[in-house]
């Protein structure tokens, strides 16, 4: 297949690229010459989508471009990077694409569960009625919706869409618990809060080969929970962090230490879903890594 991603430089995109290196990959980088020299192999690096009047040579395409939402506190300027590094993209997308006679049969497109929003214990699959449950002033929500709603726009009966909300990526080299690994590793890792809200999370290689799965599976579309099967709180998250590593586990981060520190970024730790993959499951695809303890021990042994 001829295939072009956004934010395949990024911490699932150069694994994903890694794992259709036997396709046709163009990849979108303000920098194609690093891109090139990054991802290896033979793929082809563009610094625009102005060079397409329409996107009828691709067979699919793959969006995960998206600055990094907890980065840096949510200022106004902030909020209005991470809205548009994800909405302008992907609205430009579905233009090339919505310009053509003879569009992509696949468009795959980034969003989170956060598009949820905050809903406790909640068991969550797909079929959530989120317009009913949701605080529409939550911002990882409001991101997430207008996302999938410009996302939606390249559907058609010749482009398929699928919308991958996905939870926290486990990765040794990236992501949430590159971050995470030095404090436990010093033995100061610890619960955040009370440690009773839901991370829903996946290993980078279910991320990337469910992503496959869907991209190779005609009747895909909608919405999916790239998330594993069993989703944990933050408390058994971090025991189990804290065992994999062999390090005590005996600290505890109070959330008005983490509000102080991420202002309102800090609701995306402090609050949770207990999402689950029930239509990636129902169409077959099964899990590597279905358990954190599991996860956790092949990631840190790596």
């Amino acid at each position: 297949m001829k295939i072009l991603v956004t934010g395949g430089t990024g911490f699932i995109g150069s694994a994903l690229i890694n794992a259709l290196k036997q396709h046709d990959i163009t990849v979108l980088s303000r920098d194609p010459a690093k891109a090139s020299q990054n991802l290896g192999g033979k793929i082809n690096a563009v610094d625009s989508l102005d060079q397409f009047d329409n996107l009828d040579d691709f067979d699919a395409v793959i969006n995960l471009a998206g600055e990094p939402i907890i980065n840096k506190r949510w200022s106004p300027q902030q909020k209005k990077k991470i809205c548009h590094s994800r909405w302008d993209m992907t609205e430009q997308l579905v233009a090339k694409i919505q310009a053509g006679s003879q569009p992509p049969h696949t468009f795959i497109s980034g969003s989170a569960v956060g598009v949820y929003g905050d809903q406790k214990d909640t068991v969550i699959d797909e079929s959530f009625a989120i317009s009913d449950h949701v605080n529409h002033e939550d911002f990882a929500h409001h991101v997430c919706q207008r996302w999938e709603e410009i996302a939606l726009g390249a559907e058609s009966e010749q482009t398929r869409v699928c919308l991958l909300r996905t939870g926290i990526v486990l990765g040794k080299h990236g992501g949430a618990l590159a971050k995470m690994l030095p404090p436990y590793q010093l033995g100061l890792g610890g619960p955040i809060g009370n440690g009773s809200q839901y991370t829903p999370w996946i290993h980078l290689q279910d991320m990337v080969d469910a992503i496959v799965f869907l991209l190779e599976t005609p009747t895909a579309k909608g919405a999916f929970n790239l998330t594993a099967p069993e989703p944990v709180t933050n408390k058994l998250f971090s025991q189990a962090l804290a065992k994999a590593l062999r390090r005590p586990h005996l600290f505890f981060t109070p959330a008005f230490v983490l509000k102080l520190a991420l202002g309102e970024a800090a609701s995306l730790l402090l609050e949770g879903q207990r999402a689950i993959p029930k239509k990636l499951e129902d169409l077959g695809y099964s899990f590597q890594y279905t358990t954190i303890e599991v996860a956790l021990g092949d990631i840190v042994s790596r």
